[in-house]
């Protein structure tokens, strides 16, 4: 079993595309504004093992036990996908993820 304090941060993804971008940036906004983390910019094409266009929130373990249903409930249509960061990339991004609202493939190469 792993232990959870390994966990040092959290990323929460929020995926759109061209007719969902109003509605990213608008959910981005709100957790910025609601909560005490750290909004990425809004990347308008694939960044790193994002398969859709992508905005980044980060916040610490305590702030993500209140996002996390936040934006299970507020994320609408998009999928959100967030995962711990305890310094092994390529488990977080394939074995500690969660998903809100669907399931994506991501390019998990670069993490080797």
């Amino acid at each position: 079993m792993t232990d959870p304090t390994t966990i040092k941060s959290w990323h929460a993804h929020i995926y759109f595309d061209a007719d969902t971008v109003d509605q990213a940036r608008a959910l981005a906004d709100a957790a910025e504004a609601t909560f005490d983390l750290a909004k990425g910019r809004v990347h308008e094409r694939e960044v790193g093992p994002h398969p859709m266009w992508s905005c980044q929130l980060g916040c610490s373990p305590e702030v993500f036990a209140e996002l996390a249903p936040w934006l299970a409930l507020n994320r609408g249509e998009l999928i959100v996908f967030a995962h711990p960061e305890t310094g092994d990339h390529l488990a977080d991004h394939r074995d500690h993820a969660v998903w809100f609202g669907g399931f994506l493939q991501l390019e998990l190469d670069m993490f080797g």
